[in-house]
């Protein structure tokens, strides 16, 4: 694999993950708001929300590396009609600007709180609709290692995953921020970030239980499929990269079911912010380089008709 390769591997690692954030983060704020004041769920959650563009930002630049000519990448977007690459760079654009508005409404308390609400769920929509196209630009008859179910299916996973323990981070460092200016802990605060976890925790086993039966599934399908080129796509992963695949699914395993394990048995026993933030951080350190390993075998292990 070359430059070009793993210039897409970060692109769609970062798209699917800033989505992922913004997902989980309107999930958390809707839920934690019914049991926690207003005040101190928008205190953890409204620097966490300045991330996200920075890092969907990062990707696009990362894509550029793709192209033949970055210079006239904008002319990739003109196609909107006909391709699902262009749909995927519009709908990217378009989540980067409606999340960065809402952001600003959100730090700044710009407008009421309905009419936020709406931007987050247009955000939200169009989020989705870059995963999905972005899934649907690999979905090629000539490619059957990609043209199947298991393809939306691992980048949405991938999404919520990364999502899920990202936003864990980020709250333990907003936490920390928070209780270095204030001086002192924050009962109220330390409950909503612990109660929050727990949540990130159990979401963080499902979706990689999701990931697990999947990922398994999608090698059986190859192995049995009509033409040369499943069957070996299915030998490459298991037999040529055998090594690296059992280490993705172990690294997913270990960092989101291990890790999230003494995560949630740490916030019942009201363990130290420190003693927490290395365990999530840990988490999510071990399951972005499975997710990057899983990336890196989906384009490697690909054998197209054909060839």
């Amino acid at each position: 694999m070359g430059l070009h390769d793993w210039s897409l591997i970060i692109f769609t690692i970062l798209g699917q993950m800033s989505v992922g954030v913004f997902l989980i983060l309107g999930v958390i704020h809707t839920v934690a708001i019914r049991r926690h004041a207003v005040e101190e769920v928008e205190r953890l959650t409204d620097r966490a929300l300045l991330a996200i563009g920075p890092v969907l930002v990062l990707g696009f630049i990362a894509s550029l590396g793709h192209l033949g000519s970055p210079v006239n990448a904008y002319l990739s977007i003109l196609n909107v009609a006909d391709s699902w690459l262009s749909r995927e760079i519009l709908f990217g654009a378009l989540f980067a600007v409606s999340g960065a508005v809402f952001a600003l409404m959100q730090w700044r308390k710009v407008g009421p709180f309905a009419l936020r609400r709406v931007v987050a769920l247009v955000a939200a929509a169009l989020g989705i609709a870059f995963i999905v196209s972005m899934a649907l630009v690999y979905m090629l008859p000539l490619q059957p290692s990609w043209n199947l179910w298991a393809t939306p299916v691992t980048f949405l996973v991938t999404s919520l995953l990364t999502g899920t323990l990202a936003i864990g981070v980020a709250f333990v460092a907003s936490y920390a921020y928070e209780r270095k200016r204030d001086g002192e802990d924050s009962a109220a605060l330390a409950a909503l970030l612990y109660d929050s976890l727990r949540g990130l925790v159990i979401a963080a086993v499902v979706l990689v239980g999701a990931q697990l039966v999947t990922i398994p599934l999608q090698v059986a399908i190859l192995s049995g499929g009509e033409t040369a080129a499943a069957v070996d796509s299915a030998a490459r992963l298991t037999s040529d990269y055998g090594i690296m695949f059992a280490l993705r699914l172990a690294l997913a395993f270990i960092g989101a079911a291990i890790f999230g394990l003494f995560v949630y048995r740490s916030t019942l026993g009201q363990a130290s912010q420190r003693v927490v933030g290395g365990l999530v951080g840990g988490a999510f350190g071990l399951v972005l380089v499975g997710e990057v390993l899983g990336r890196y075998l989906f384009y490697a292990a690909n054998v197209p008709i054909g060839v």
